[in-house]
């Protein structure tokens, strides 16, 4: 088996070079200068963020503070009891295709879409209409929180970070507003922040990175957060929810790396 999926990893290794060789000739949409690097294996840190305070805040509040929530941020929250299979997450890396941001199957590519994520999400905050775009003269980190905390500027200036390259701000400043907060609405704002910088997009362990906080910004204003021409897509029942039915399914554990790159 173990030879089976080195001859898989080296095989689509292969595939993505043929893809990148072959559209440099048609021209294509890589940047100048673009170097591949395509590994003929590789190794991927799954370590995950505990999010056992996240939840038990969640536990805490009563049905009007969630129903607040769920109308602007949508089924966020499930996201907290999703089990991460980090074979999968391993076996998924080996198809990653940097070039073009996407997944290369074989000869096919893929990647989730805006609309896939909003009807995952189910949230009704984001418009069609409106599209990412980030402005030339964007707000700055500092005072995108003090937007998003309602907290001074020396407060967050106090509690601001340096990690490698990117500001940041730790999860137990964010975790002390939501206990401590006059604002219920900042209570769910600084909430959903915190979720979407430490589960669906973290960089630095324990921190909140200053890029989820231009895309969180962004969100506030009602727009999708990425760059698309025009979406469109349909939640499938007001009364059915994506994410709930998968957190609600059972999921097998003892499925191997090797053998998730079998199934793909």
């Amino acid at each position: 088996m173990g030879n089976e999926f080195l001859d898989r990893v080296e095989d689509n290794a292969a595939v993505r070079t043929w893809a990148e060789i072959t559209q440099r000739e048609k021209g294509d949409s890589l940047a100048e200068g673009y170097i591949s690097e395509l590994w003929d294996f590789t190794r991927v840190s799954v370590t995950q963020n505990n999010l056992q305070e996240l939840k038990e805040i969640w536990e805490q509040w009563n049905d009007e503070v969630r129903q607040l929530f769920y109308s602007n941020y949508g089924d966020l929250p499930y996201l907290l009891d999703m089990k991460v299979d980090k074979c999968l997450f391993r076996a998924l890396a080996q198809f990653w295709n940097p070039a073009y941001s996407c997944f290369t199957f074989g000869r096919v590519d893929l990647v989730p879409t805006i609309e896939k994520y909003t009807a995952l999400l189910r949230c009704s905050k984001i418009q069609v209409d409106k599209v990412y775009s980030k402005a030339v003269n964007a707000p700055t980190f500092l005072r995108r929180l003090v937007s998003i905390t309602g907290m001074s500027g020396q407060w967050v200036t106090a509690r601001m970070k340096q990690k490698r390259d990117n500001k940041c701000i730790h999860w137990k400043n964010l975790k002390d507003l939501i206990l401590t907060h006059p604002d219920t609405k900042k209570k769910v704002d600084i909430f959903a922040l915190s979720i979407y910088g430490l589960v669906v997009f973290p960089r630095a362990l324990g921190h909140v990175d200053e890029a989820v906080t231009d895309l969180f910004d962004r969100l506030d204003k009602r727009v999708t957060p990425v760059s698309v021409d025009n979406v469109s897509y349909r939640v499938f029942s007001d009364n059915y929810s994506p994410l709930k039915e998968i957190v609600a399914t059972p999921r097998r554990d003892d499925i191997s790396e090797e053998k998730w790159m079998a199934i793909f």
